[in-house]
């Protein structure tokens, strides 16, 4: 009977194979962006040949969206998008420390797809708009359950907030010295504050 062993031990070689080209891509789209990174220049600080990286990746677009998958994988395994919205805040900045190359890729990816020519344009829109519609829907499931104040729109609120986060991972990248944890944890603050109800005499 044949093992299945090597077989098993070729598929966990082409994970890892995938998980260096993905983290390469990371490094240099951080450094340089999409428009100054080749997929030569990635299989290269992948340690991968070129035909290497294009079994897992076919062209440099799907590799973008792959780096765009591990933003969100990350996002959807740390994320309790039924909790308290400013519980959630406060935790953002921890993405710093499990994986800052990915912050900062998906910095760089946000800025250079602000054009509706750019390859990740839609994709970057319409992650935009549901960070906003899952911000906005924790805010009235705040309301309703008379955690936060009544009268704050939520739809406006969320876009203030999603727009403020992304800025200051944003302002990050620029100064890595930023405290951004910190910075985040007293945002948060802030807007419990803000939030808070107002007490009945």
């Amino acid at each position: 009977m044949t093992s299945a062993r090597p077989y098993a031990t070729l598929l966990a070689k082409g994970e890892d194979r995938k998980i260096r080209i993905l983290a390469a891509a990371q490094r240099l789209l951080t450094r340089n962006g999409w428009r100054n990174t080749t997929l030569s220049q990635i299989a290269k600080e992948a340690g991968v040949s070129a035909a290497g990286l294009l079994h897992h990746f076919d062209s440099k677009e799907q590799l973008l969206h792959a780096v765009v998958d591990a933003r969100d994988a990350d996002d959807d395994a740390h994320a309790d998008r039924s909790g308290d919205l400013l519980e959630q805040l406060a935790n953002v900045g921890e993405r710093v420390d499990r994986n800052p190359e990915l912050v900062g890729t998906y910095s760089v990816l946000l800025v250079e797809n602000l054009m509706p020519d750019a390859p990740l344009h839609d994709r970057m829109f319409n992650r935009h708009r549901a960070a906003v519609r899952i911000v906005a829907d924790l805010i009235r499931r705040g309301q309703e359950s008379g955690r936060y104040r009544s009268d704050i729109d939520p739809a406006l609120k969320a876009v203030q907030i999603v727009s403020l986060v992304n800025g200051m991972e944003i302002s990050w990248l620029l100064d890595p010295s930023i405290p951004l944890q910190e910075a985040l944890r007293e945002y948060a603050k802030s807007l419990a504050q803000e939030f808070a109800p107002e007490a009945t005499s």
